[in-house]
């Protein structure tokens, strides 16, 4: 896998400063797409293990409240298996901060019956991620009064929730900018 870049004070892309890490790869190709040299799989750098090491030393700080991932398409095939293993590595090092994903796939289609990659490691991914966002970038419903998300098609699910009940379950909360 490579990855596009490592934001290490981002607070576009989840709840609070977050370290957002956007991986290079995606097959969408939505018309309008804000990260679209993202799309091919061989832009940016290499991903290996020194940079895990650089994403999990910059979630250290107190003042950091999770990861988010990105892309290009965090959830693509190609991008599963470093996927996991960044969360693995998260998971176990940095208990209590939270992990956002954003994903061009939707989660009743293709995520539920685990038909994007691997089975057994898109379960063990979807069962790391507390917060996604599914649904791909729609530029006739993109809204600057979107919180989180790029068009109105796209939705905050809260994951352990929708897991347990076999649907999406919109995370709580008033994703609508305030005026």
């Amino acid at each position: 896998m490579n990855y596009a870049d490592i934001k290490k004070y981002d607070i576009a892309n989840g709840v609070g400063v977050r370290v957002s890490l956007f991986v290079s790869g995606c097959r969408h190709h939505c018309k309008g797409c804000f990260n679209q040299e993202a799309w091919d799989f061989s832009y940016g750098k290499p991903f290996t293990d020194a940079t895990i090491e650089e994403i999990l030393t910059a979630l250290q700080p107190d003042h950091i409240k999770g990861l988010s991932l990105l892309g290009g398409e965090p959830l693509d095939p190609n991008n599963q298996q470093d996927i996991l293993r960044l969360l693995r590595r998260f998971k176990k090092e940095i208990p209590g901060k939270t992990v956002w994903c954003y994903t061009g796939y939707d989660f009743e289609k293709d995520l539920l019956p685990l038909k994007i990659g691997e089975p057994e490691i898109l379960k063990e991914i979807l069962s790391a991620v507390d917060v996604l966002v599914d649904g791909k970038f729609v530029e006739a419903l993109k809204s600057k009064e979107l919180r989180f998300r790029g068009s109105s098609n796209q939705r905050i699910l809260d994951v352990a929730a929708s897991l347990r009940k076999g649907r999406a379950i919109a995370l709580p909360g008033n994703w609508y900018i305030e005026h």
